[in-house]
């Protein structure tokens, strides 16, 4: 069965029925080995931090081919496991992409004295305008997951139609459009073990950049946030200059953007992702130019599907591949 644009419609996996499912079978199950043979570009942010882009480039690209900037989410990096599988699959279809460690993660662990954040659309600004002079006349797609895919629309729905290096499409899936609704949907009894998850992976990393960096932000008082909304309240915020968690969400959200984009960028989200509501999206105005997905199925970044003409059953990585197919054939016509 295929939508409308041609694609086959996500049905989940038998044995993944439900949002829980989908989101852990999306991070546990294998997905195929990928030995790293990128190259390194570290890319120097105007505040003096420094982020890092993974270069994967195919044999047979050549200048002005197009290039895809990855972006991934929360206590992610260029290794996590949707980074590999989906720059490995858009290789295979000639084109270069680079998967950019926010601030601070991946190999730009010790590289940046602040964090990263829902809002940092500047930074992904920036890594554009270093492709742009790196690989003159490529046309950039902004592909972004989760906390990463928020920095896509916000940065899209800021430029408004302004020129931004070679930038000629986008992808979100699973965006936290909305931060504060999703806040309040990880703070629910039934998401606690994800809470707790993300909370202690993210202190702990917080810990690890202090003892390379001693002068970086530290947590008040040395008390250390149990919940991501305390993480974002005593740390984030104040931090980043936004104060407390609440006016970061409001400030870093994408949402109220999202009438302004004129880059044809595409939104992929599940009914049933247990850590971002779909109903975000009720009621907003969208812009023409962007193309809103929501599946019945898939969970957070899971989108574990029944056999189909895809082995692997990633239907998440074969929609953004489609859709970059779609957006390169539409440029060269």
């Amino acid at each position: 069965m295929t939508s409308a644009n041609g694609f086959p419609v996500f049905c989940p996996h038998p044995l993944f029925f439900g949002g829980h499912a989908q989101t852990l079978a999306g991070v546990y199950l294998p997905s195929g080995r990928f030995p790293y043979r990128a190259v390194r570009h570290a890319v120097t942010l105007p505040d003096g931090d420094r982020i890092v882009l993974h270069d994967d480039r195919p044999e047979d690209w050549r200048l002005g081919g197009r290039l895809a900037l990855l972006i991934h989410g929360l206590a992610g990096c260029h290794q996590s496991g949707y980074m590999v599988r989906v720059a490995a699959k858009l290789n295979a279809r000639g084109v270069r992409t680079f998967r950019m460690d926010l601030r601070g993660s991946g190999a730009g662990f010790g590289l940046a004295r602040f964090p990263y954040h829902a809002g940092r659309s500047e930074d992904a600004r920036a890594a554009i305008a270093y492709l742009a002079e790196l690989c003159t006349a490529s046309p950039v797609t902004l592909i972004g997951f989760s906390l990463g895919a928020n920095i896509v629309l916000k940065l899209v729905g800021e430029l408004a139609g302004e020129p931004c290096g070679h930038l000629d499409s986008a992808v979100a899936v699973c965006p936290p459009a909305d931060l504060t609704a999703c806040s309040s949907r990880i703070a629910r009894p039934t998401n606690r073990l994800y809470d707790r998850h993300f909370t202690s992976l993210l202190v702990r990393r917080i810990e690890l950049h202090r003892d390379q960096l001693p002068d970086a932000p530290t947590f008040n008082n040395g008390r250390k946030p149990r919940t991501l909304y305390e993480l974002d309240d005593t740390f984030t915020a104040p931090i980043c200059g936004f104060g407390t968690a609440d006016n970061y969400y409001r400030q870093a959200s994408s949402l109220p953007l999202l009438g302004d984009v004129e880059t044809p960028t595409l939104i992929v989200a599940a009914a049933d992702d247990p850590l971002v509501p779909s109903t975000q999206f009720d009621g907003v105005r969208l812009s023409p130019a962007v193309q809103l997905e929501i599946a019945p199925g898939g969970g957070h970044l899971g989108f574990i599907s029944r056999r189909t003409k895809f082995a692997d059953r990633r239907w998440m990585d074969w929609r953004i591949v489609d859709w970059v197919a779609q957006v390169s054939q539409a440029g060269s016509s």
